[in-house]
This record gives structure tokens, C-alpha cells and sequence, in this order.
């Protein structure tokens, strides 16, 4: 039987390999899979805590699912305008790395 806490551990775990993947990765799309991951972990822990948030016997809020509903659109438009961010720059610098975009300096 599925607890809050296998929920919660699971998030965790999913945060931490998704922020990771944001920190040590040098191509900006990896950087941006790493926030996608981390986003989704944040999913999982609402939707658990949204499940497990019972006020009467069978009713649930559904509070976690909309808020989730809400990030994934989110993160999609983010992800959207990040790509084609990362399109423009490649074609101005030929480069997607992290450590050589700087486009204060031209």
C-alpha cells in the first residue's frame, strides 16, 4: 500500500537527480531537462499530498492535481521559449555550452 511518504521520498529523490542534472551539466539543453525533472518531482509530491489530504470519509480536495495541471503548463511554455532561446543562440555562437554563452560580450 502506497503511503504519503513513498510520495514525498520519491519527489525527493527525483528533485535532487533533476537539480543535479541542472548544476553540473555545461549543454543548456541538459541544464533545462534537469528543471523539466524537477518540476515534474514537485508534481508527484503535490498530487501525493493532495491524495492523502482527506477531510470527510471519500472526499479529497483536488488542490494538488490543478496546481500540477498548472505547472505542466508552465513548463511547457517554458520549455518553448527556453528552446528557442537556445535556437537563436547556437545560430548567432554555433555553441549550446553554459560556460561559453555570454551575451553581454559580443
Amino acid at each position: 500500500m502506497l503511503t504519503l511518504y513513498h510520495f514525498v521520498a520519491l519527489g525527493a529523490i527525483l528533485f535532487c537527480i533533476g537539480l543535479y542534472g541542472a548544476i553540473s551539466k555545461k549543454n543548456a539543453v541538459a541544464v533545462l531537462m534537469g528543471i523539466e525533472i524537477m518540476l515534474n518531482a514537485v508534481n508527484i509530491t503535490m498530487v501525493g499530498f493532495s491524495f492523502f489530504n482527506t477531510v470527510k470519509p471519500y472526499s479529497t480536495y483536488l488542490t494538488g492535481q490543478i496546481f500540477a495541471i498548472f505547472i505542466i503548463t508552465v513548463a511547457a511554455a517554458e520549455a518553448a521559449v527556453a528552446l528557442a532561446m537556445i535556437i537563436s543562440i547556437y545560430r548567432k555562437r554555433s555553441t549550446v555550452d553554459v560556460g561559453e554563452i555570454d551575451m553581454m560580450r559580443w
